[in-house]
């Protein structure tokens, strides 16, 4: 059991939190929730003991082996993805050594009744304890297994991890965590950058393999379907529900209905106590009763109501403009990059207003597709827009296509016109740019603070196709609430690629599948692929048993 006892943090004579106390013990999947600002990563960081508190502790068994995976991180460039993720198994590999050289010792040394060697008799004793202890493990099948799950393939084993992605990476750090099976796993934001299969791959694996667990996520479905428990951070003190997401909410709703009826009760009070004293204040026969009244309001404890965001913005997307019957028509498309085929004779038609979700394992050619349509890329066969097709386009690398010298609010004050102008502060308040924020360059804003900036840009420029790969990987649930109902009164054509089930649920009305060369086209939801999808990986599981045996 591991268990934080009043901890609080401080800067700046700003109180972050103060006095939180909890236990955390085996099996418990933890989500921790609050609004952005709130604490939450710097609460991740004090339990993996990277930063320290202001004040209290946390305190862990001497051998628990806790794992932090930060939203950001890069591996060393120095390895294959194989070598990297076996690290994973550095400390039982150092111990083993350590065990070797501590016995060579032993059989050099002749010095027997010695403290020295008596020293180190103990030592090997205690390691070898330790490491025979550990269940004996086919390491090498254990990484294969674990960064397939994640997404690799064989040949990317031998490939230096210098030649992926940000994304991949913190996937090989994923993979690493995994391997070492901690007592605490702690995973700030562990979705952004995998693929759906891949999301619930990972999943599978944390509800069935792992000990304990907290995860920060903004992925309501991978959430739901995970944790069995909720600690809210609110106001610099915490909630502890012993239920899921989706029920914390309902019961934090009660909670807070209770509290604002215990406030408004109290008011009462108050105002009643008030209007005595204010009436009787100079009339000596009420002289005692009116000093025990402000005695009474002096000890008065003003009942507090946690803060929720009371705001509602219904944010919408200028009419779109009418399009040709068919915005995208591809016939026979073919993309390469040397011997390797992306996809093939691949024939698709979109047509107007219909909201399509882009789904398959990373590197199957969502985003080839995607720059096959705006022309960024050379390709065979045939790419057709429609009559009057006006694309709104957000790829990963939007951000850095703001102008670095214009404000916050003079980058969307820019482009926005009529009755939207006078909403700017309340839509930048949605995405997360309050206060002083709104007056910040561009230049000195976080990547995933111009993500959000280049997405409001988008959503106030009339088009009729809007593409948009991986929108949502650095918006808060309620932020990406209010861009999914934007997105359904979208009366344009909408061509999505993400990984965020619950953001496509209920969004996308058709799912185009990319995977061994092909375009798949699926009349259903996102719902209806995947429990289609499921059957039929079981039937391959099914398959390769059979054929194994």
């Amino acid at each position: 059991m591991i268990s934080v006892d009043n901890v609080a943090v401080e800067f700046s004579g700003t109180v972050l939190f103060s006095d939180i106390t909890f236990n955390i013990n085996e099996d418990d999947r933890i989500a921790l929730m609050g609004k952005n600002g709130a604490g939450k990563s710097t609460l991740l960081k004090i339990l993996a003991g990277v930063n320290k508190p202001t004040r209290g502790k946390v305190s862990a068994p001497k051998d628990a082996v806790i794992a932090y995976l930060p939203q950001h991180l890069l591996t060393d460039d120095n390895c294959s993805v194989f070598e990297e993720a076996s690290k994973a198994f550095s400390r039982v590999l150092t111990m083993k050594s350590q065990i070797e050289e501590l016995n060579k010792q032993l059989e050099t040394r002749t010095d027997y009744e010695s403290d020295e060697y008596a020293k180190i008799i103990e030592q090997v004793s205690e390691l070898s304890e330790k490491y025979y202890s550990i269940e004996e493990i086919n390491y090498d099948a254990e990484v294969e297994k674990t960064l397939m799950g994640m997404g690799f393939l064989r040949s990317d084993f031998t490939r230096p991890t210098s030649e992926f992605s940000g994304g991949w990476r913190m996937r090989i750090e994923l993979v690493k965590i995994l391997l070492q099976k901690p007592d605490l796993i702690l995973l700030d934001e562990p979705t952004n950058h995998l693929d759906i299969e891949s999301v619930q791959w990972l999943e599978e694996f944390l509800k069935t393999n792992a000990k304990a667990v907290i995860v920060i996520s903004h992925d309501k479905a991978f959430v739901d379907n995970l944790t069995n428990r909720t600690i809210e951070v609110t106001m610099g003190r915490i909630y502890d529900y012993k239920t899921n997401y989706s029920h914390y909410l309902q019961l934090r709703k009660e909670r807070r209905d209770q509290q604002q009826k215990q406030f408004e009760d109290q008011q009462k009070e108050i105002a009643d106590i008030t209007a005595f004293i204010e009436r009787f204040k100079g009339t000596y026969s009420k002289t005692l009763q009116v000093q025990s009244r402000v005695k009474m309001l002096e000890k008065i404890e003003i009942i507090q109501v946690d803060e929720v965001d009371t705001s509602s913005l219904n944010l919408k997307f200028p009419p779109a403009p009418r399009s040709g019957n068919y915005p995208v028509i591809a016939t026979e498309l073919t993309k390469r990059y040397g011997d390797h085929v992306v996809f093939e004779n691949a024939s698709v038609t979109i047509a107007r207003g219909e909201k399509i979700a882009l789904v398959g394992k990373n590197g199957e050619g969502k985003s080839t597709f995607v720059k096959a349509i705006m022309g960024e890329i050379d390709f065979e066969g045939k790419m057709q827009l429609g009559h009057n097709s006006m694309i709104g386009y957000f790829a990963q690398n939007q951000a850095s296509l703001l102008d670095e010298d214009y404000t916050v609010f003079e980058t969307v004050d820019k482009i926005a016109f009529g009755d939207i102008r006078t909403k700017i502060k309340d839509i930048l308040g949605a995405f997360m740019f309050g206060g002083d924020a709104i007056d910040k360059k561009v230049k000195m804003l976080s990547g995933g603070e111009r993500t959000r900036l280049a997405m409001i840009k988008l959503l106030l420029q009339p088009v009729n196709l809007l593409i948009l790969d991986e929108p949502t990987n650095h918006l808060d649930i309620r932020t990406k609430d209010i861009l999914k109902d934007a997105l359904k009164a979208f009366d344009g054509t909408l061509i999505l690629v993400s990984h965020d089930r619950d953001f496509l649920d209920g969004l996308a009305t058709k799912v185009f599948e990319f995977g061994n060369k092909r375009i798949r086209e699926h009349f259903e939801d996102i719902n209806g692929f995947l429990r289609n999808k499921k059957m039929e990986n079981l039937r391959e599981i099914e398959r390769k048993t059979l054929v194994s045996n």
